[in-house]
């Protein structure tokens, strides 16, 4: 796996053409699609947080135990592979039972993203 510093833009991959995504706010690399949402309901470092079941173009950073708002959690910083900014973390391990829900899943932060709907107008 790449480091968090590493230069990865070539693994940047587009492969949702037609499909509603939400891209890095940076350098506009496809993040996740809008169909993997799970819950707006979510805070992040800088403000609210999307929690999703899967994302793409990342990379993560180191495992470290953080308090967060519900409690301790394992977690990995997400960066985008364009440009290295952080988009948010990725849940490895929750201590709480009624938390154990999101392990395994992305909490993306909305500052850091695009959303694009990939509308079509009918001419």
């Amino acid at each position: 796996m790449a480091s968090s510093t590493s230069d990865t833009k070539t693994q940047v991959i587009s492969t949702y053409h037609d499909h509603a995504t939400f891209s890095c706010a940076q350098c506009s690399a496809v993040v996740a699609l809008q169909d993997e949402l799970i819950s707006k309901s979510f805070s992040g470092r800088e403000g609210r947080g999307y929690l999703m079941h899967s994302a793409v173009n990342v990379k993560l950073g180191k495992k470290e135990d953080r308090p967060l708002l519900t409690g301790v959690h394992t977690v990995a910083d997400v960066f985008c592979v364009g440009c290295n900014d952080r988009l948010g973390w990725y849940y490895h391990k929750a201590s709480d039972y009624s938390q154990k829900y999101k392990e395994g899943k992305y909490l993306l932060e909305r500052e850091k993203l695009v959303k694009d709907n990939a509308w079509k107008l009918d001419e």
